[in-house]
């Protein structure tokens, strides 16, 4: 099915769009366009959504706004945003009286016209996606990139040809109600992460297999073998299984041995590159392009493979390096939601940083960060809701014994000051919350901007 008929097909229904953000506000649009009836339900208030309640009004969108924005929701169609649970007691209602309950990502796998490979994990989905969409560029092919990584893609469907690659990463919100799944699905690594919204870890370890369940026998799964949940995913690809790992040899798919990235296929083995020649810093930078070599086998040469390793950058907010004044170097890794994403982060590192971390609670537990923290922090600077918890984990870990400088700030922009008058010539200062940015900021974007900018301004 084509986007023009699948819009053709629910013209005559009453749409509720769920959130009026980044993925959904295209969608608003393009349905308004397109002669739907919608109505855009959104929790924030109206001041909050500032001129775009205005712009959608004036294109024939009705508002539902205000903390009661769900209630009595009466609709044909209903796409929810990634955030919000499915089975909230109005949704539930509303399907119960007929609604079909769908989503942006949804609509868009029923009627993309290309191949899709898609990403997901706790951590380095969006750098891991990032890379594939390289590799496939510099090979030549037309790629699309989105999902969560920032993009939606849906409205663009109609644009994309049969031979094009959308490379797509997908969190764990998205995947809950999918039921189709990518032609290549990647899972990065799975620790927890997300309890605040899922119910508890298993709830997010079968949202994350959602990536899988729906492939078929010509389809490819990409499993990090190093972590044991993965590992128990294989048993239910249905198509080809390829592993990555950087702990042994694996029988089809990418391996690191030594400081050798090998590509095996058929029981051969083929180097690809040296990791050190890979220019983003970190053993999990590693992982992450083994993952996207083993994702674009046969699509991507060796030689584009090294050429791309050895040029790209980074992502904007993932170890980002923002300036460097007097000798110190300030990093914005604002990306970091979670312990272990900061744990990667830290290690990427040959020195003790000094780390500003914290932020929002979203329910995973903070005791694997205390050792990291003693063994690679030299100053810990800590603000936000997080900051007593991760305080105690670093307190309770074993080893401490009192000599690590812990400087508690209120404020954020406070936070980052006290870290960079704590700095000397040669120091590194790392912004790793280790936790969400809702606290303060509208997202990590927001909260890795003001760092920027606070640090730009140092003089």
């Amino acid at each position: 099915m084509k986007l023009a008929e699948y819009i053709g097909a629910i013209k005559s229904k009453r749409i509720a769009v769920l959130g009026i953000g980044v993925s959904n506000t295209p969608l608003i649009e393009l349905l308004l366009q397109s002669g739907c009836s919608v109505t855009a339900c959104d929790k924030s208030a109206r001041e909050k959504l500032g001129g775009t309640a205005e712009a959608l009004e004036q294109k024939g969108a009705v508002l539902r706004l205000g903390v009661d924005y769900l209630k009595d929701l009466d609709a044909d169609i209903i796409f929810r945003t990634p955030g919000l649970r499915p089975d909230l007691p109005e949704l539930l209602d509303a399907v119960r009286r007929g609604a079909v309950l769908t989503s942006e990502m949804e609509v868009f796998f029923d009627v993309c016209p290309c191949r899709i490979i898609g990403v997901t994990g706790s951590d380095g989905k969006t750098t891991t996606t990032t890379i594939i969409a390289k590799l496939l560029a510099a090979e030549g092919y037309t790629v699309h990139l989105g999902g969560n990584i920032g993009t939606p893609l849906l409205t663009r469907a109609d644009t994309m040809k049969e031979s094009d690659i959308a490379v797509i990463e997908l969190s764990s919100f998205q995947l809950m109600t999918m039921e189709k799944s990518p032609w290549v699905s990647v899972v990065t690594n799975l620790t927890p992460n997300h309890l605040d919204m899922h119910r508890d870890m298993t709830e997010y370890v079968e949202a994350k297999r959602n990536i899988l369940r729906y492939q078929s026998r010509d389809d490819i799964a990409v499993l990090n073998l190093d972590y044991e949940i993965i590992r128990d995913f294989a048993a239910s690809v249905k198509g080809e299984a390829r592993f990555f790992s950087r702990m042994g040899r694996v029988e089809n798919g990418v391996c690191l041995e030594g400081n050798t990235i090998y590509a095996v296929k058929d029981g051969k083995i083929e180097p690809v590159m040296d990791a050190s020649e890979i220019f983003l810093p970190g053993v999990h930078n590693i992982e992450n392009f083994m993952a996207a070599f083993a994702a674009v086998r046969g699509l991507v040469t060796y030689e584009t493979c090294r050429r791309v390793a050895g040029e790209f950058g980074g992502v904007e907010h993932r170890c980002q390096l923002v300036r460097t004044l007097r000798g110190v170097r300030y990093y914005n890794d604002s990306i970091a939601s979670s312990p272990t994403r900061t744990i990667a982060g830290l290690r990427a590192f040959d020195q003790k940083v000094i780390l500003i971390a914290g932020g929002k609670d979203k329910g995973v537990p903070f005791d694997i960060l205390g050792p990291e923290i003693l063994a690679r922090v030299k100053t810990l600077v800590l603000t936000g809701m997080t900051a007593e918890k991760i305080k105690a984990a670093v307190l309770n870990a074993p080893g401490y014994d009192g000599s690590l400088e812990i400087i508690e700030k209120a404020d954020f922009t406070e936070a980052v000051l006290a870290a960079s008058a704590a700095a000397k010539d040669g120091d590194v200062v790392f912004l790793s919350p280790a936790s969400t940015s809702f606290d303060r900021f509208k997202n990590f974007e927001e909260r890795g901007n003001t760092y920027i900018e606070i640090v730009n301004g140092l003089e």
